[in-house]
């Protein structure tokens, strides 16, 4: 069996053995839709993470009998030309849960606490030079008691809802999908999560219903001493609107994990803000942990297998 990965670069240096084991592994760091074209001509089990999948690609590859996302969204894939071929099309859900909800408090925690302020301040020396014995110029400020508005309450808002309870916050959230389906916490309208957060955290997908949801309006509807999340979608923020606004210190700070554009255009508003400090930013790594990145390449694996060995 041919198995064809076409942008496995994307998982690093993940080892695939266990995909490997399955059938004639051919992994392609990247390819460009003209190479994936060329890539594709005897494949039986085509794995993608970012390449698109088309109806014109599925015609170069007369023998694939299944096309694996390694990820959740399938947004990449044109799922109605897969199925009018009868090619099924499996994903992988929930492998990069705790990484995302690990990295949604790391950026949190960062922010509220000035974690990279006072890093430096005794790497730099300033502390050394000191006459106190510590430097009390940023107070930072406690999670216990403040409002962690979530967009998004599926199963990473889920996690990130209980870590934020853990830590005394009160949780409120904004069904992007439009269904309130939680019984632990109360579902409430956008505007009202904007103005009542103290941080605003995003884990939603991005659809027709999300595109947009948080523009300059919506940004100056919230706390001036509010932090807004995103580690859900790019394009759901309004990047231009979000850089303005928290260099003008309407709300006081953000971190994105996710941009409209990928790797982030050198030429972003959001790097070119007079204060960076009030600022975290992570290349679309959220979901990368060392145990997330194994359990994909085993959903992977597992898709194979039940999908077509299991025929075989």
């Amino acid at each position: 069996m041919k198995i064809v990965f076409l942008d496995a670069g994307s998982l690093g240096e993940t080892p695939l053995d266990e995909i490997a084991a399955l059938g004639e592994l051919v992994a392609w760091p990247t390819s460009t839709p003209a190479q994936a074209l060329e890539r594709v001509g005897d494949c039986e089990v085509l794995i993608v993470n970012k390449v698109r999948v088309t109806d014109a690609l599925l015609a170069r590859a007369p023998r694939l009998r299944l096309v694996c996302e390694s990820a959740t969204g399938v947004n990449n894939i044109d799922l109605e030309a897969c199925a009018a071929r009868g090619i099924p099309v499996r994903n992988a859900a929930g492998y990069s849960t705790e990484a995302v909800v690990q990295s949604t408090f790391a950026h949190l925690l960062s922010l509220a606490g000035y974690g990279p302020y006072f890093d430096d301040c005794v790497k730099s020396g300033r502390y050394s030079a000191g006459t106190l014995f510590c430097d009390i110029s940023h107070p930072y400020m406690e999670l216990a008691g403040k409002t962690m508005g979530i967009v998004g309450l599926g199963t990473i808002g889920a996690r990130v809802a209980a870590v934020a309870t853990a830590f005394g916050m009160r949780v409120i959230y904004y069904s992007s999908s439009g269904t309130s389906h939680s019984r632990e916490y109360p579902s409430v309208p956008l505007d009202a999560l904007l103005a009542e957060s103290d941080a605003v955290s995003i884990h939603a997908p991005l659809n027709e219903r999300t595109a947009g949801l948080i523009g300059a309006a919506e940004l100056r509807r919230m706390k001036p001493t509010a932090f807004l999340l995103n580690l859900g979608r790019g394009g759901i923020v309004d990047e231009a609107a979000l850089a303005q606004v928290v260099d003008a210190g309407v709300i006081a700070g953000a971190a994105l994990d996710v941009y409209a554009s990928e790797p982030l255009p050198a030429e972003s508003p959001l790097l070119s803000v007079r204060h960076p400090e009030r600022f975290r930013f992570t290349p679309h790594t959220a979901w990368a942990s060392r145990e997330a990145l194994a359990r994909l390449v085993h959903q992977v694996a597992e898709n194979i297998r039940g999908t077509v060995l299991v025929n075989d």
